[in-house]
């Protein structure tokens, strides 16, 4: 598991999957609202002129040298809701995030977003 203060210093670290497989590298963490806890990681992904960020949940994910390894195979995250690199994440698609990775969706505090990038 990631904790709040790792999060910076694992920017642009490789993600592999549970083979060891490089997924792409760390774009960005994002927290759960209601507990403030990391909670997916979006990765870059992608050829160099067609980078694009997947999400992938942290709940399992460790820590090594250089990478941070989660729970999912490289072509199951491959295949995750994506955004462009310049793009926020709307509201609206964070429920099929959680549904690609069959996860139980509630909505944050207050109806209102469950995932804050960190």
């Amino acid at each position: 598991m990631i904790h709040s203060a790792d999060i910076r210093e694992w920017r642009n670290r490789d993600v592999i999957d549970p083979k060891g497989r490089k997924i792409g590298a760390l774009e960005a963490v994002y927290l759960d609202t209601t507990t403030d806890a990391p909670s997916m990681a979006t990765v870059r992904t992608g050829l160099p002129t067609r980078h694009r960020l997947v999400f992938v949940p942290l709940d399992e994910a460790t820590l090594g040298p250089g990478y941070v390894r989660v729970a999912h195979s490289r072509g199951i995250v491959r295949k995750a809701p994506s955004i462009g690199t310049d793009d926020v994440l709307p509201m609206q698609r964070e429920e099929e995030i959680f549904k690609h990775y069959d996860r139980p969706y509630e909505p944050g505090a207050d109806r209102g977003r469950r995932l804050a990038r960190g």
